[in-house]
């Protein structure tokens, strides 16, 4: 017969659930609430309720929604005084709206996910696989055929095409 979990039984276990989803440290948990590291690590695998788990995602979903409302309100409040400072002809004022506006545009295309800022590497101009083309195309010379296939498909693959 299996043993039943220590801490499913503790008394505390709401408390040490949520200590757990909060990613507390083993070691700390176990010692408050006089418990082994090991059975909160069992306990954390095989029976923290789902609904608990996904109780901590909803709440960090609803701060990432407060943040960017923030941000929103931010730009709502930039756009006013660039509005403002463009009837009063306060052009440095308005100058520094606008670029404001512009980060907070910025801001918010990263943290809806529609501004990619990974590097781009074009391949193509690459010193490395310009050698590697050219000791490919030396290495079939005597491969006419083959050579010509290749170069068409190398080609191919700079113009988009698989």
């Amino acid at each position: 017969m299996p043993r039943r979990c220590t801490v499913c039984s503790h008394p505390e276990v709401e408390s040490i659930n949520k200590a757990l989803v909060a990613g507390e440290p083993y070691r700390s948990i176990a010692k408050r609430y006089e418990a082994s590291e090991s059975a909160m690590y069992r306990h954390q695998e095989n029976h923290i309720p789902t609904t608990l788990a996904k109780a901590n995602e909803a709440e960090e979903v609803a701060q990432a929604d407060d943040l960017l409302g923030q941000v929103q309100d931010l730009q709502a409040r930039t756009l006013a005084i660039l509005e403002a400072a463009e009837e009063t002809r306060e052009h440095r004022t308005a100058l520094a709206a606008i670029r404001e506006a512009r980060s907070n545009l910025e801001l918010l295309a990263k943290l809806l996910g529609e501004l990619d800022q990974r590097p781009q590497l074009n391949i193509l101009i690459s010193p490395e696989w310009l050698e590697l083309r050219a000791v490919i195309v030396g290495a079939l010379e005597p491969y006419s055929d083959a050579r010509g296939a290749v170069l068409r498909a190398i080609e191919g693959v700079g113009n988009g095409r698989a």
